[in-house]
């Protein structure tokens, strides 16, 4: 991926977890590419996320941002709402 322009800048064994991460990022504008997750009805991880690599830094810092609590409720209807969308 970095040959094409992208790096990784986070990973996680929770489907749910990185489009959270990957929602988050675009949410500041910046562009993300989500790798790595199954196919199917029991989508499992582990999940990359990369961005372009002059919005590493940027990309790193939101991450590293505390984030919003989020209850097992929304983080279910985040992941329920993610795998409507294929």
């Amino acid at each position: 991926m970095a040959d094409e322009g992208f790096v990784r800048v986070w990973s996680t064994p929770s489907v749910p977890e990185g489009e959270v991460a990957k929602a988050r990022l675009e949410a500041e504008g910046i562009p993300v590419l989500l790798k790595g997750e199954g196919e199917g009805p029991y989508r499992m991880g582990p999940v990359y996320l990369y961005v372009p690599s002059e919005l590493e830094a940027e990309a790193r810092l939101v991450l590293a941002q505390e984030a919003i609590p989020i209850s097992d409720e929304e983080l279910a209807a985040l992941a329920e709402e993610a795998g409507e969308e294929d």
